[in-house]
């Protein structure tokens, strides 16, 4: 790497979500069942932190698991259930009134909160969670989230 002058740039901290459990618990209904013949029937989302020049803005996307968009997204300064709340609702407009689609999460806080499970209520949307300490049915999304800091930043703007 040193003749052709590669260098090789780290992602060092990742947004730690609350640990603890602060409302309901879904069941995995996922169970890495990726497999999807139409959109709008299995989607993930999560919430991750960039780091840029020092300051910290949060990114939650909700990705189809049909063909890898993202269908909506919201960033803000801090994560507040008021981003995820926001971000869910865009993503209720590209909904039809039939679609009733598998929304994946993991455990964190703003998935257990009644702010969060009162609308997916509403519109019939099956709510699912990770186990806890298990990634892999939300692989894609991590996926996606460690593919756009890579792609996206500069290098001299990851820290």
């Amino acid at each position: 790497m040193a003749d052709l002058r590669l260098k090789s740039y780290v992602r060092i901290k990742k947004y730690r979500t609350y640990k603890d459990e602060v409302g309901k618990i879904a069941p995995n209904v996922l169970e890495r069942q990726f497999d999807v013949e139409s959109p709008n029937q299995k989607c993930l989302t999560d919430v991750t932190e960039f780091n840029v020049r020092g300051d910290t803005p949060y990114l939650s996307a909700v990705l189809d698991l049909y063909n890898g968009e993202i269908v909506a997204y919201r960033m803000a300064r801090r994560p507040l259930i008021d981003m995820v709340g926001a971000m869910l609702k865009k993503a209720f407009g590209r909904l039809k009134q039939s679609d009733k689609p598998i929304l994946h999460s993991d455990q964190g806080w703003q998935y257990q909160m009644e702010v969060y499970l009162c609308p997916l209520e509403n519109r019939s949307i099956t709510q699912s969670m990770s186990r806890r300490g298990n990634c892999y049915d939300n692989a894609a999304m991590e996926s996606f989230f460690g593919t756009l800091k890579s792609r996206v930043l500069l290098p001299q703007q990851i820290r």
